[in-house]
């Protein structure tokens, strides 16, 4: 297994090479073109259009060399700044918004040497590998079909089938070796890239400001639908049942002295309403905050959703700490809601939950079997995790192709509130 891991990231690494090379070509013409485009600024009217539109082909090209860095671990936030309110796509207003953005001239400093550093490693990536699958194919095939002399490794010249055949071992050392290095060179090309197009700490705190403000009026939001929606249970479901719980009384005081009999089958049905509305209310407070989760915690309240659930599901879990009750209740709630969504829209037949802490981080995984094709956008249960969980500085990342499985995988801060720890009930 670890055989085909490692050799499937080098095949990946050598694909990866290629491609370096093809984008570096790519930032070539785009370092050509901008610098066009600023020439041409003076010229009234023409520099204005052009220089936003060749801008954001750069800063697609940027977007790319970021999508590429995840793929090797080396994450790149993009720094740009928002767009003014109003200002149109070309134009005075988005030419002033562009070259007084520090992100741009950044972009712009990492083309020539992003292209420079991307033709070199991606020329390591991908020739060390083909020069030794050429020893293994290729030199003892022009040998023995006789085609001249050739040189490979430390044989030079090959002049006979049987020194050709000596090119083997050589090109399948050479080939592992590339096979090993490429991922390393191309994490080493996206941490150069990463040199240039990450934010600053001016960008980073500006962008941390604005996603907070977001979080912010989200979380407000949430919390505003959340009081309607308790606003709106109470009216319809409890408070209407108590109503009718005091009339029935009411009749039955009426009813006492001249039918007993009917005054006892009101108080009879007084006393179902009221176990109704007590049911009611329970499900009410339990949708607040469970109280298995306040008895319990974390690990054992999502093993007792685990139990409940009509999807055989399997809870695996390094957290029996008590954490800080409002992370619990945001971890609790959107694991619930993962696995609602596995129960009723993917078709699974199994799913799982992981949960696992690392530092001051609380890490969530959410899987099941089913069909896939979840997309946030097509619902309001996804957003929801996402909403719930940036109030809390926290991420979800989502894998679910055509076809399944789907994966929710999600993060948030956390400390422990307590040294104790609890019992569980043992899920599987």
């Amino acid at each position: 297994m670890e055989t085909r891991d490692w050799m499937r990231d080098g095949l990946r690494a050598v694909a990866g090479g290629a491609l370096a090379i093809v984008l570096s070509i790519a930032n070539f013409a785009l370092f050509v073109l901008f610098v066009f485009a600023l020439v041409m600024t003076p010229v009234l009217g023409f520099g204005l259009v052009l220089l936003p539109l060749v801008t954001r082909l750069v800063r697609l090209r940027a977007d790319v060399g970021r999508h590429i860095g995840r793929w090797w671990d080396v994450p790149i936030a993009r720094p740009y700044r928002p767009r003014p309110e109003g200002a149109l796509p070309v134009g005075w207003g988005a030419f002033r918004w562009i070259i007084t953005d520090p992100a741009t001239w950044r972009d712009f400093a990492w083309l020539l040497p992003g292209a420079i550093i991307g033709l070199a490693l991606g020329f390591g990536s991908l020739l060390i590998p083909l020069y030794g699958l050429q020893g293994i194919v290729l030199i003892p095939l022009w040998i023995w079909l006789g085609t001249g002399e050739y040189g490979y490794g430390v044989i030079w010249p090959i002049q006979s089938v049987s020194e050709g055949f000596l090119s083997l071992p050589q090109g399948a050392l050479i080939l592992a070796i590339g096979l090993a290095s490429a991922p390393y060179l191309r994490r080493v090309d996206a941490q150069f890239t990463r040199l240039f197009l990450a934010p600053t700490r001016n960008a980073e705190l500006r962008l941390r400001v604005t996603q907070l403000t977001v979080t912010r009026a989200d979380t407000v939001d949430a919390q505003a639908a959340e009081l309607r929606r308790i606003e709106r249970d109470l009216h319809d479901g409890a408070q209407a049942r108590l109503v009718s719980l005091g009339m029935t009384i009411g009749l039955a005081e009426e009813m006492v002295e001249r039918d007993p009999a009917t005054a006892r089958k009101l108080l009879a049905e007084a006393r179902e309403v009221s176990t109704t509305a007590l049911v009611e209310l329970r499900h009410l407070v339990r949708g607040i905050h469970p109280p298995v989760l306040a008895e319990r915690g974390l690990d054992g309240a999502v093993r007792a959703l685990a139990l409940n659930l009509r999807v055989p599901t399997s809870v695996d879990s390094e957290v029996t700490e008590r954490l800080d009750t409002p992370v619990e209740s945001a971890a609790y709630f959107a694991i619930a809601e993962a696995l609602a969504n596995a129960t009723a829209h993917s078709g699974a037949t199994f799913a799982y939950v992981i949960i696992k802490r690392g530092d001051d981080r609380l890490f969530l995984e959410v899987g099941d079997d089913g069909h896939g094709g979840a997309d946030p956008a097509h619902g309001t249960g996804l957003r929801g995790i996402q909403r719930r969980l940036a109030a809390f500085d926290g991420t979800m990342a989502l894998s679910s192709p055509p076809g399944g499985p789907t994966i929710v995988t999600m993060e948030l801060p956390c400390v422990l509130s307590s040294p104790r720890t609890m019992l569980s009930s043992g899920t599987d």
